[in-house]
């Protein structure tokens, strides 16, 4: 998974993960993302399958997801993160 970071926004590329890896390693990002990230856009494509796309637009939950949006672009998802929990972070 390739990740980069713009201000307040993390982009995560998942090409060539499977889906359970994906979910482990998303789930993992959301965990330790700090205070400061607000979104994370998650490019799981389109051509290759509905198996990433999925997993992350159904599957994955995690607290810190405020909501989803589905974007323009078929192969992206944006993930609106709320505050990490207080109690989390003691």
């Amino acid at each position: 998974m390739h990740i980069s970071k713009t201000g307040s926004v993390l982009e995560a590329d998942l090409h060539g993960l499977t889906a359970e890896d994906a979910k482990r390693r998303l789930e993992h990002l959301l965990s330790h993302a700090g205070p400061q990230v607000r979104e994370i856009r998650v490019i799981h494509g389109y051509n290759g399958g509905q198996a990433l796309r999925d997993m992350v637009r159904v599957r994955l939950k995690h607290p810190r997801i405020a909501s989803k949006l589905v974007t323009l672009n078929p192969g992206e998802t944006r993930l609106l993160l709320s505050p990490p929990d207080k109690k989390q972070g003691r």
